[in-house]
């Protein structure tokens, strides 16, 4: 019985161990399935990260170009309350109104601030990165605006233009950077399907920022209205709350501009070029260490694998050269070495040139509102009538021209730029605006004494194809088109240029409104307008369309 029992127990104890051989496959699977299960875990909250990230910098930077439009377009309104408060006294026509070369100090400074800080800061953000220098851009931004609303007179010396001026360049300087570091935050944030959408969109808030200025303006007179009627002088401190308003939204995402964190993109380009860096620098004796192993190596086998595989060896061989040079463009390569290429600067070019006429264009008229609206009669008698009807109604109208033109124009240009494509917005736009201007200067008196209705449509359309058109692909093409180690540099220079355009037009051009009368030459300027979005349109050839491909297909293809 017991000898029985022993055969059993061998056999029993063969088949437990069957069992648990039978048992290892199952776990293995088990634990393949949760490492698979914990891996797609990880995959969605990395994605969800990526899109709170991206919506972030979205938000934030949408926020900025809010701020920006909002400092920049009210400078039309704060000159006019500016000419109640300061030559209330004078006479004739010059009663109530800021003289012409004060205006215009008033008006570029923003501008000039704009061009300086889109050239510093966009440099800076490719050498230090994107989100330090923006919120440094931001910080400057709030002191300055804080401090233009307390300008003043001086007992002796400047008056209250002068030092609004410096301030206004100050702030410029803040908005100024917020082009370029935008832009390159935005489009190294979204992937190709959405980038041209999310960086037009971000663009968008410039529209509403600039109808944002005359609602503050309509509220603040609200406030003041029975004390501006009594005195007009209490206008002073309408002009200062617009003014100072503008800090208000950079203050409240100032937090999120600290905190935001660099784009994947450029901290792998930051990454590659420390390696790169690193490795051409490596010294040379151990270079000349490793030789001996090498030949080492040969003699024991590495030499006859070598020997039998000349193919591989010489592709490795090739391999070595091309992560050498890439390692030596990557830390060699200059701005000025790339850009002396013409394949490069001809897209430099075109971006900077096609912004530049179209800003010639578009601060031309937006920084000057006033006289469209006042030659359709809508403000009425600056001299004449009540400062709180004339202001409010001049608001007023800013209002509508924009809500009929321009935030239209800015809301298809998101909803389409990533079906159409930059290329065939841009140049529909420019032709359609050559058009417009060329109509609208030429037939300028006519169409006046024919119809205000007629005037103010083709002018809402004029507004319209600047932002489905120009206005928005010159903000969002040089965010792409260019490589990473530059995009911020290359996109502040364009942005620059489109500046310089407004500087022209409202220096230079907006200066001789007035010859011949008052603003009697502005059907001419409409005219030169038309030449300058002709040159824009052609000169959008030299820029390569972005659509549908990824930062590093762009940056591959150039």
């Amino acid at each position: 019985m017991s000898l029985g029992q022993s055969k059993e127990n061998p056999t029993a104890g063969t088949n437990g161990v069957e069992k648990d051989t039978e048992d290892v496959p199952a776990i293995e699977t088990i634990d393949a399935e949760l490492q698979q299960r914990q891996q797609d875990l990880d995959n969605i909250s990395d994605e969800r990260k990526t899109n709170w990230e991206m919506i972030r910098a979205f938000l934030v930077c949408g926020a900025a170009f809010f701020a920006d439009a909002y400092l920049m377009f009210s400078s039309n309104v704060i000159v006019m309350i500016m000419g109640y408060v300061y030559y209330h006294d004078s006479t004739d026509e010059s009663r109530n109104v800021v003289p012409n070369k004060w205006s215009t100090l008033v008006k570029v400074a923003v501008q000039t601030g704009c061009l300086l800080g889109q050239l510093i800061l966009g440099r800076l953000g490719d050498k230090f990165g994107r989100t330090g220098v923006f919120s440094m851009g931001a910080i400057l931004v709030i002191i300055s605006t804080v401090g233009a609303s307390f300008s003043n007179d001086a007992v002796r010396g400047f008056n209250v233009f002068v030092f609004l001026f410096i301030w206004l360049v100050l702030v410029g300087i803040g908005v100024g950077g917020d082009y370029p570091l935008a832009a390159t935050i935005t489009s190294e944030y979204a992937d190709e399907r959405s980038r041209g959408k999310m960086m037009a969109a971000v663009f968008a808030f410039q529209g509403l920022g600039n109808v944002s200025a005359s609602i503050v303006a309509i509220i603040v007179l609200a406030c003041f209205k029975s004390a501006i009627q009594s005195d007009v002088y209490t206008l002073d401190y309408v002009w200062r709350i617009c003014l100072g308003f503008g800090a208000i939204p950079g203050a409240v995402s100032l937090y999120w501009r600290l905190t935001m964190p660099e784009s994947a993109r450029f901290k792998e380009e930051t990454r590659r070029r420390q390696l790169a860096t690193e490795a051409l620098h490596e010294p040379e004796t151990e270079s000349l260490l490793a030789k001996p192993a090498c030949i080492e190596a040969g003699e024991t086998g590495s030499a006859q694998t070598a020997s039998a595989d000349p193919q591989h060896t010489r592709e490795m061989g090739e391999e070595a050269v091309c992560e050498e040079q890439t390692a030596r463009r990557l830390t060699e390569e200059s701005f000025s070495q790339y850009f002396g290429q013409w394949r490069h600067l001809k897209v430099l070019l075109g971006t900077s040139l096609a912004w530049f006429a179209v800003d010639v264009a578009f601060y031309g008229i937006n920084l000057n509102s006033s006289v469209v609206i006042s030659a359709i009669g809508f403000s009425g008698d600056v001299q004449k009538d009540d400062p709180y009807r004339v202001l409010t109604r001049n608001c007023l109208g800013n209002i509508i021209i924009n809500l009929l033109g321009s935030i239209p124009g800015y809301i298809c240009a998101v909803f389409t730029i990533e079906r159409l494509g930059r290329k065939p917005i841009q140049l529909f736009g420019f032709a359609a605006l050559t058009v417009l201007y060329i109509i609208i200067g030429f037939s300028y008196h006519k169409i006046l004494d024919a119809s205000n209705v007629a005037f103010i449509v083709l002018f809402t359309l004029a507004q319209f194809f600047q932002n489905f058109g120009p206005n928005v692909t010159c903000f969002v093409w040089p965010g792409e088109v260019f490589p990473t180690r530059f995009r911020a540099t290359a996109h502040g220079i364009s942005a620059a240029a489109g500046k310089l355009g407004a500087i022209v037009a409202q220096a230079g051009l907006m200066s001789i409104k007035d010859r011949g009368g008052p603003n009697a030459f502005i059907p001419h300027l409409i005219e030169i307008f038309a030449l300058f979005t002709l040159t824009g349109f052609f000169v959008t050839f030299w820029i390569p369309e972005t659509r549908g491909k990824t930062l590093e297909d762009i940056e591959d293809e150039a």
